[in-house]
């Protein structure tokens, strides 16, 4: 696990923003879940052959004996909480959720025990329109953050729980007589999980699938008809994507569409989004047949990928930049003036919300303010002295640009900055 310094924060927030944002656009409604969960939750909604189930869950006991798990993932306690309060009976839900899940991995670049995800959830709905809602959803986050040229889409279809069940009992046969050739982690995952041995990237295990049965020679045709549809819509939207056969997704639930985000600019960990559909999972979970679509973000991976693409600079059409930790330093001349200064710092955030305005504190010359006015990052200086407050006023300094400095009134200076396009498109708003 590991901290987020307030520099990485400034970023991460800006990034989470964007991503939000783009959420409510598609008319998705937030929603809050528990960090804590029964254990049963999600040995029975992500399969109790995962290996997030086996190895990676972080377990604890209740004081009455009761097992108590960290959510690994977000879905099992989605569709527990729309269920349990009834918004699944005879309706649609769309939702969204974002905060930290927690995996008992090896921790390496982008992949943390502590991680942060955001996820969406679209229940009640049958048809590829929601799976290509999803994935177009998702398209728009990296068109909105610039790095849709970094970020490739994959997709397959499972088909239906049948149809995976027969898969799985076939490629067992053909793997069983192999099983002295299989990696380790394979011949573990070849009695509670064989169809994750697809994902192997241990070549002599990828060489022994060469042979094996095919996953598409399994599909039924209503899915092969759902699948149809979603690349047709995806033509029609022009989405580049590539299909990959082997894509099956680490988790237990997930039938007909899987599809992942992926980019080569991270190193080994490449995965930004997954999701796809898992119809049963509802049913499973004790509520009644409920077709379902989602996908979750890692957004720790999305901000290491913003940072990559991106030279940290001001943002494009704006005075800000999230390296920043101020946009405004006002700077007082002697103590007598800080109530003043006050006073400026509230008319000046009502006037201008989202603007970081920071006062200084701890005395010293207007010289050493001015030094930690341009350490903070800040573009502009507002110098509050005994002149100034005679006039109501105060002295204007940019700290970024060559120009001559201003004695203005609060409510003028607000003008100016409005006038400049800075209080709508501060970092703090995200916009």
């Amino acid at each position: 696990m590991r901290d987020v310094l307030p520099e990485q924060a400034r970023q991460w927030h800006y990034v989470e923003n964007r991503l939000l944002k783009i959420l409510l656009g598609y008319a998705y409604e937030e929603i809050h879940l528990p960090l804590l969960e029964v254990t049963e939750l999600f040995s029975r909604g992500v399969g109790e052959a995962t290996d997030i189930v086996e190895k990676e869950m972080y377990n604890l006991a209740s004081r009455d004996g009761e097992s108590l798990t960290l959510r690994p993932e977000g879905t099992a306690g989605c569709v527990r909480a729309l269920q349990q309060h009834g918004l699944l009976f005879n309706q649609t839900q769309r939702v969204f959720y974002a905060g930290p899940m927690f995996r008992y991995e090896r921790p390496q670049k982008g992949r943390y025990r502590q991680f942060y995800q955001i996820g969406a959830e679209a229940f009640g709905f049958t048809g590829p329109d929601v799976d290509v809602e999803l994935i177009l959803m998702s398209r728009d986050f990296w068109r909105a953050l610039g790095v849709e040229d970094h970020v490739k889409l994959e997709i397959n279809t499972l088909g239906s729980g049948a149809t995976r069940a027969a898969y799985r009992e076939a490629l067992v046969d053909y793997l069983t007589p192999l099983k002295n050739e299989l990696d380790e982690a394979s011949l573990r995952r070849l009695d509670n999980n064989p169809i994750r041995i697809l994902d192997s990237k241990v070549p002599a295990t990828q060489a022994l699938l060469n042979d094996a049965p095919k996953l598409p020679d399994f599909i039924d045709a209503e899915s092969k008809a759902h699948y149809g549809e979603l690349i047709g819509l995806l033509d029609e939207f022009e989405v580049p994507y590539r299909e990959n056969p082997g894509l099956v997704r680490g988790l237990d639930y997930y039938t007909h569409t899987v599809f992942e985000w992926i980019t080569t600019s991270l190193g080994a960990q490449g995965t930004l989004c997954g999701g796809g559909r898992y119809n049963g999972l509802v049913e499973l979970l004790g509520g009644r047949p409920t077709p379902a679509a989602g996908f979750s973000l890692g957004l720790d991976r999305v901000v290491l990928l913003y940072g990559a693409v991106h030279v940290p600079q001001r943002l494009e059409g704006t005075e800000c930049d999230f390296a920043a930790a101020a946009d405004v330093y006002i700077c007082v001349m002697t103590p007598a003036l800080m109530v003043w200064a006050m006073r400026v710092a509230d008319q000046l955030r009502l006037g201008l919300p989202g603007l970081r305005i920071r006062i200084h504190a701890g005395g010293g010359k207007l010289k050493s303010q001015l030094k930690r006015a341009d350490a903070s990052g800040a573009f502009l200086a507002v110098l509050v002295g005994e002149q100034e407050r005679s006039k109501s006023q105060v002295s204007v300094k940019f700290l970024r640009e060559e120009t001559l400095q201003q004695l203005l009134s609060p409510e003028a200076l607000i003008e100016l900055l409005k006038n400049r396009a800075i209080a709508t498109t501060a970092v703090a708003d995200g916009t």
